[in-house]
């Protein structure tokens, strides 16, 4: 049966993007449906990956500038920029980006439809306009990638002035003095040390234990010694009770009790962060109309190949859930495309590295100590400090640690977490290692640039090795 499309895609952002792509790489026709009137590629484009990441260069920039240079007048970055000149180079950023997506759109004979795309049976979608114009389109398969949205906070309102979001604190007009971030996700993590580079006084409230938990200990134990270097406070274990102007002394107040005295506190601000939730964006959309399941927070169910129960409709990205990164969304869009046109794929390998785009990076691969142990294996640790580094001497980007688990009798490699300059790039060298399972002879037996940071690599090794030596094995038998 002809259809109008080979594949219609409710949503631009990674997984989206990336199902149109491979799916005219094999001359299949593709309908992206997008909502935002403004521009395509989603939050990972317009108000999410991409323009924190170019805020955070430009703020990474600046404080490598005071840390090589010195600060010879003394003046904090706020007194020395202005947060128009500070977004401008993100601003950049988007127009290249926004310009690169559509030129590959458009090179790749993708169509492009601005509304709100909705399914009505299993191969059919129908798409209404802002002026209220519908069209329907018929297709064989179905990607739903639309992302999710956040939750308002319920103590207070945001105002997008003085109370922020991901969004609005893009488009700030100075840099504050003062900063409250509500919240402890990667991203209030990856904007506290954005703003404390620029010379912000940084609080972070948390109703949580503590923050990012699933980092191995000792990575975490060194990733708060950065950031009580940084002055960056936490309160963590609160619950925040109002958000509102103190006119007496021309500030904002956050009133909020901690969770151990059940005392009320008082913290002042120039401005607010929050953080909070997230919920998919997966009513509206037609779920109902083809009975596609989804978990009580909204999640829509996939398998493997990220096809849904019902077979010719498939979703990706945020919309699914964990673990909800830009970079697995472009293999989940991939791989479905692949999928519906039976084409063989590999599918996403378990381990997976994590980045946080803080300052300095933090990354992640495989186990961490405490998971290796309580699996039962016998490990040894092999560690380089990035103060040990020639280039990291050079850069005065000496706070930072390269951390190796591994197993003491193969010496195969188990898990790799860096806290550092380019830990987010330097992860990959570990990765190939793990998804090969090679061990940390590869990085004893191997020529490293000089200097460089990846170097971290050769001395963790050594230093891991010489840990197995003091246990009783010969020199000899480990390197054989």
């Amino acid at each position: 049966m002809n259809r109008d499309y080979h594949v219609i895609i409710l949503g631009s952002g990674p997984a989206g993007f990336s199902c149109a792509m491979q799916s005219s790489k094999f001359e299949k026709k593709a309908l992206i449906v997008e909502a935002n009137e403004r521009y395509l590629g989603g939050s990972w484009i317009n108000t999410g990956t991409v323009p924190s990441k170019a805020l955070r260069e430009t703020a990474n920039n600046i404080f490598k500038h005071a840390t090589l240079l010195g600060d010879e007048d003394h003046k904090k970055p706020y007194e020395r920029f202005k947060m128009r000149d500070v977004l401008r180079y993100k601003d950049s950023v988007l127009a290249s980006e926004n310009s690169e997506i559509k030129d590959n759109i458009i090179k790749n004979g993708i169509d492009t439809e601005i509304g709100y795309g909705k399914i009505i049976d299993k191969h059919t979608v129908k798409i209404t306009k802002a002026n209220g114009e519908e069209k329907t389109y018929t297709t064989d398969y179905i990607l739903i990638s639309t992302g999710t949205r956040p939750l308002d906070p319920s103590a207070f309102e945001i105002d997008h002035t003085t109370i922020l979001d991901n969004r609005s604190i893009l488009d700030l007009h100075y840099i504050p003095k003062r900063l409250v971030i509500i919240g402890t996700n990667v991203q209030a993590i990856e904007f506290a040390t954005i703003f404390s580079a620029l010379g912000t006084n940084v609080s972070i409230l948390s109703r949580e234990e503590d923050y990012l938990l699933f980092l191995d200990k000792e990575l975490k134990a060194e990733v708060q010694s950065i950031l009580d270097s940084m002055r960056v406070k936490f309160f963590n274990r609160v619950q925040v009770k109002k958000v509102g102007p103190n006119p007496v002394r021309n500030c904002t107040e956050i009133l909020f009790e901690n969770n151990d005295d059940q005392k009320l506190h008082v913290i002042e601000t120039e401005q607010v962060l929050y953080f909070g939730a997230r919920k998919p964006n997966s009513e509206k959309i037609g779920l109902e109309n083809v009975q596609i399941s989804s978990n009580d927070e909204g999640y829509i169910e996939v398998d493997r190949r990220y096809q849904t129960n019902v077979p010719n409709i498939y979703a990706a990205g945020d919309v699914i859930g964990h673990p909800g990164l830009a970079s697995v969304s472009f293999s989940q869009g991939r791989i479905a495309s692949c999928h519906m046109f039976g084409i063989p794929t590999t599918e996403i390998d378990s381990v997976i590295p994590y980045g946080i785009y803080s300052i300095p990076e933090i990354a992640s691969i495989g186990l961490t100590e405490e998971e290796a142990r309580q699996q039962g294996y016998k490990i040894s640790i092999g560690r380089s400090h990035y103060k040990n580094l020639t280039k990291a001497n050079i850069a005065k980007n000496k706070k930072g640690l390269l951390k190796l688990v591994f197993e003491t009798e193969t010496l195969r490699l188990l898990g790799v977490h860096i806290v550092g300059e380019s830990a987010c790039e330097l992860i990959h060298i570990g990765q190939a290692v793990l998804r090969y399972q090679g061990d940390i002879r590869y990085f004893l037996d191997n020529v490293h640039n000089y200097p460089t940071y990846s170097e971290a690599y050769r001395i963790a090794a050594f230093n891991g090795v010489n840990q197995v030596h003091q246990s009783g094995i010969t020199y000899d038998k480990l390197l054989s």
